[in-house]
């Protein structure tokens, strides 16, 4: 396993720039939804622009300032010369009555997300505990779920929540699955950013949490799969209450 796993989660969020975007418009936004759902997390040092463009299938120039619009928006601070590179500054940002109103005009598109993740996100778990993982796989599941079981700030907690599930996603190497889970885990974390952290919630999920990685690494498909629709019914009903 490599000394970072956030590196291998990379892969659910960045691939190569196709179809609707411009390749400077699709750079930022695979970049800042990596950086928002904790696969970068705060502190950390982006790859090399080199991995990064050649990931993205852009040229240096193009990365270079979907990097400079990302500095702007103060996701990232960028020092040059030898040792230098770009450092996540990137700080989640706690619920507010602000983020559940900007949710608003996309109320119907976050309903519909729901269900697909009701979808989505079971098959993976399922798909994942019927392949036999490798040691890095393993290890790569069990360091995200303990970097959410021991998340003390609910901000840190939101991104490893992510993390973990991205995690789940990615041992399935599955190219569609891991982009449909990475899809639905930028549009769970802006609504779940949106309302209270309830302690009861946090610990029902984290006993969720641990039935999934015990389903997953023991082999036990079904259950696996049950589980996380269990979890996926409650994430949704309390959305669908705090956020009407």
């Amino acid at each position: 396993m490599s000394a970072n796993p956030s590196l291998e989660l990379s892969d659910s969020v960045l691939r190569a720039v196709t179809g609707r975007h411009h390749a400077f418009e699709g750079c930022v936004e695979q970049l800042a939804s990596a950086i928002r759902l904790g696969v970068y997390p705060r502190g950390m040092t982006l790859p090399p622009e080199r991995d990064l463009a050649a990931r993205m299938g852009v040229s240096r120039a193009t990365l270079r300032e979907a990097i400079a619009a990302l500095r702007a928006a103060d996701l990232v601070q960028t020092t040059r010369g030898r040792g230098g590179g770009s450092v996540v500054s990137y700080r989640p940002r706690r619920p507010s009555a602000r983020a559940a109103r900007a949710l608003v005009p996309r109320s119907e598109q976050l309903r519909d997300m729901l269900l697909f993740r009701r979808v989505v996100e079971p098959g993976a778990c399922y798909v994942a505990a019927e392949r036999r993982l490798t040691a890095e796989q393993r290890d790569l599941l069990t360091t995200a779920h303990d970097e959410v079981a021991g998340a003390s700030d609910p901000a840190e907690h939101r991104q490893a929540d992510s993390r973990f599930h991205l995690a789940l996603a990615a041992v399935t190497e599955s190219p569609l699955t891991i982009r449909a889970v990475a899809a639905v885990q930028a549009d769970l974390h802006d609504m779940l950013s949106a309302i209270p952290v309830l302690e009861v919630n946090i610990d029902h999920s984290s006993r969720q949490h641990r039935a999934l990685l015990t389903a997953v690494l023991k082999g036990e498909a079904t259950k696996a799969r049950r589980v996380m629709e269990s979890h996926c019914d409650d994430t949704a009903a309390l959305l669908r209450g705090l956020l009407a």
